[in-house]
C-alpha cells in the first residue's frame, strides 16, 4: 500500500495564463482534483453542466460563482464551500487577479440516499 500525500498550497504552476487542474485522487465514481486560478472567469453565455454533484472549497484568493436562475452571485473566500448538484448549471463571474485562488473540488456520483 502507498501512502499518497502533499500539500494544496504549494508547488504552484508558474504559468498564470490559464486555470490549472490537478487530479489528485480518482477512482470509479469520485475524483478529487486542486484548481489554481488567477483571474480566470468561465467565457461569455458558458455555463458549466456536469453529470455529477461537486463539493467546493476555497483555500485562498477569491472568487465569484453564480448559479443559473439565480440572480445571487456567491463572493467565495477562504473557507467557504459550496455544494453543486448533478446538472445544476453554473458558472464563474471572476477570479482574484492578484493572487491564486486555490479550490479543492471534489466531483462524485449523485447520491441515492434522502
Amino acid at each position: 500500500m502507498q501512502v499518497a500525500h502533499g500539500n494544496l498550497l504549494t508547488k504552484l504552476p508558474s504559468d498564470s495564463s490559464a486555470e490549472v487542474f490537478e487530479l489528485l485522487h480518482e477512482r470509479a465514481g469520485l475524483k478529487i482534483e486542486r484548481i489554481v486560478s488567477n483571474g480566470q472567469a468561465s467565457p461569455p453565455g458558458f455555463w458549466y453542466d456536469n453529470p455529477q454533484e461537486e463539493w467546493v472549497l476555497l483555500l485562498s484568493g477569491s472568487a465569484g460563482l453564480t448559479i443559473a436562475d439565480t440572480a445571487e452571485e456567491h463572493v467565495m473566500q477562504p473557507g467557504a464551500w459550496l455544494h453543486i448538484p448533478a446538472h445544476c448549471r453554473h458558472r464563474i463571474e471572476w477570479t482574484d487577479a492578484t493572487q491564486p485562488t486555490i479550490w479543492l473540488a471534489v466531483h462524485h456520483e449523485v447520491s441515492n440516499e434522502t
